[in-house]
């Protein structure tokens, strides 16, 4: 299934900001996932989707992977996750949500996991 439509040109260019204002978090990720060097998968970094910017994607997994910061803990940002998860899940893709801190702490579980999910 191809993606929905090409995205508008706002919200290509919010992606772009994105990339270049990315966290450390994110920096630490892509490091890891760019140029198929993560078991020879190719990943897209802020990639638009629908309506949607999502951190990290697979295209041959159909995997979204979403680092999230201390600001996905309120109440409005939870529900706006939950909901943009329904979205994505109704449309054939599998989300990983992980917070920083996972990733910093314990960068070789996160990875696992995400080789985990690519198998």
């Amino acid at each position: 299934m191809r993606e929905l439509r090409r995205a508008s040109p706002e919200l290509s260019k919010r992606a772009q900001e994105l990339r270049r204002n990315a966290t450390p978090e994110e920096r630490l990720l892509w490091s890891h996932l760019r140029a198929k060097r993560f078991r020879g998968t190719g990943w897209r970094w802020q990639y638009p989707v629908g309506g949607y910017i999502l951190d990290f994607y697979c295209p041959s997994a159909k995997l979204v992977i979403e680092l999230d910061g201390s600001q996905h803990m309120a109440p409005a940002a939870s529900e706006y996750d939950r909901a943009r998860t329904e979205y994505l899940n109704a449309r054939g893709y599998r989300v990983l949500r992980f917070r920083n801190h996972e990733l910093l702490n314990d960068t070789d579980a996160v990875l696992a996991r995400i080789a985990l999910e690519l198998r």
